[in-house]
């Protein structure tokens, strides 16, 4: 096993180049810094100086040692940090880009309790477009996100947040608004509001109407519109029908404003993660949220989603 003190020792001597300056540095005697060279060199079985009149010189196993040599002292000096940290209230600065709808329902509610419990937790939400969580999370901006897909970039690691069903809206003087169940078939003719491309529940909603041969091509699109609020509010209007997120439409349903169609046989639902960078220095205020998020007494937060399917 490599001794800590001896890679620092090595550290000191190969930047100095000199072990007097280092012995000096690090509070030892120049036989002592000698030594425990010797003694890194045995134990790697490499020799990481050549020695000469003129001081020390790397040799090629040395030049590759050092930046090595750097990073595991300061992973063990953020170890120490983390350790200590626990003795202690977790306190910080907790950073979380969300780029999904759905995730904007639930984060807040979800940081609340969060807070209460870790007061000294200072958490900020941002908003941000899909494609720029992954550059937030990888760039240290932030140190968590929440998408609406699972992670494909081999630096992110990804944990499923929760799953929200789907639903057909209608406006409220809609002759389906009377019904309490449609068919898929139902749907081809009828004025239909779709979400972007990129959007999680687009994908949804056409991976479920394919398995009744429905393909974009046989729908009857109105329009494209960028927001599930604005899908909505297009919706109330009068014209028109879509599927949008059940617990993102409780609200305009709740009011009246539109009204929920169950379609027989189609079961939509879209799944939310929460993202990390996967290799990166400990940071407890993300590392605490993280495990946070699926614990007992979140439950009913993070399946209140599913009352909300069905005939409203």
């Amino acid at each position: 096993m490599i001794d800590i003190q001896k890679v620092e020792t090595f550290i000191y001597a190969a930047e100095s180049s000199s072990l007097s300056e280092a012995a000096k540095q690090l509070h030892l005697s120049q036989p002592g810094v000698s030594r425990q060279i010797k003694l890194l060199e045995q134990g790697l079985g490499v020799q990481l100086f050549n020695r000469n009149h003129t001081g020390l010189h790397l040799t090629e196993a040395g030049q590759i040692l050092l930046p090595w040599a750097r990073h595991l002292l300061h992973d063990m000096d953020e170890l120490k940090e983390m350790m200590a940290s626990l003795q202690e209230s977790a306190a910080g600065e907790l950073r979380i880009v969300c780029s999904t709808t759905i995730g904007k329902y639930i984060l807040p509610q979800l940081a609340i309790r969060f807070r209460l419990l870790y007061p000294k937790i200072k958490i900020h939400i941002l908003v941000c477009r899909p494609e720029a969580a992954a550059l937030n999370l990888l760039s240290g901006d932030a140190q968590l996100g929440v998408v609406s897909t699972e992670a494909i970039d081999p630096g992110l690691e990804s944990q499923e947040f929760f799953r929200d069903p789907i639903g057909l809206i209608v406006p409220v003087n809609h002759p389906w608004s009377k019904r309490s169940l449609i068919e898929p078939s139902d749907i081809v003719q009828e004025p239909l509001y779709i979400r972007e491309e990129t959007s999680g529940t687009r994908w949804a909603m056409l991976t479920e109407l394919s398995k009744f041969d429905i393909s974009l091509e046989d729908l009857n699109i109105f329009m494209e519109i960028g927001s599930t609020e604005g899908i909505m509010e297009a919706v109330s209007s009068g014209y028109g029908v879509s599927f949008v997120s059940c617990l993102a439409s409780k609200y305009f349903r709740d009011s009246q404003r539109i009204m929920g169609v169950e379609v027989d046989g189609l079961h939509m639902q879209r799944a939310t993660y929460m993202v990390r960078k996967r290799i990166s220095p400990p940071h407890r205020p993300r590392d605490v949220f993280w495990g946070f998020i699926h614990a007992p007494e979140n439950a009913d937060l993070l399946n209140q989603s599913v009352k909300f399917m069905g005939h409203t």
